[in-house]
């Protein structure tokens, strides 16, 4: 089974600040990941090619990142997780019509394997979802102070969240 998942948001910034929120991740700063409600994301160094971590079972290592602009982690669990999930904060528009802004997307590419071909579609891909959201939330009111629509879990992820309790 393959899969592409995207999320993203528009940002009332320049990509670099964007960029910025990226550059926190796993750290004492981080303003990005939703860690308050989600397992923290966390690496047994600074983020930079070659730490490894993740977040809760979710395991991978960081196969490349450029600051204030991408970072690609590349998955080594849960078993028949196979590819990588990246942040990317991309210009948007044109800064001489609109101001600056920016595109911040999450994108996941995998080839779901064995157990995962299963696991995805019923357990993983919907707390993913509601994560990245999460994130996504964390990332505008970064950037403006407030979240116009912030995500709400479905009652199906408040169920999933109460059985991994």
């Amino acid at each position: 089974m393959d899969v592409y998942n995207v999320h993203e948001r528009l940002l009332p910034v320049p990509e670099r600040e964007a960029g910025a929120l990226i550059d926190s991740l796993a750290s004492d700063g981080d303003r990005l990941w939703p860690r308050a409600a989600w397992p923290p994301m966390a690496f047994d160094r600074p983020l930079r090619a070659g730490a490894a971590g993740g977040h809760g079972p979710v395991r991978y290592r960081v196969a490349a990142y450029v600051p204030a602009t991408w970072v690609r982690f590349a998955f080594s669990g849960p078993r028949g997780f196979r590819g990588f999930h990246e942040y990317a904060a991309l210009p948007a528009g044109d800064a001489h019509a609109d101001g600056a802004h920016s595109v911040l997307r999450h994108t996941l590419a995998m080839a779901a394997r064995g157990p995962a071909r299963l696991t995805w579609p019923l357990f993983w891909r919907p707390l993913h979802d509601a994560c990245l959201e999460d994130s996504l939330d964390r990332a505008e009111l970064a950037c403006t102070g407030t979240v116009a629509r912030p995500a709400r879990w479905s009652p199906y992820v408040r169920a999933l969240r109460a059985l991994a309790r």
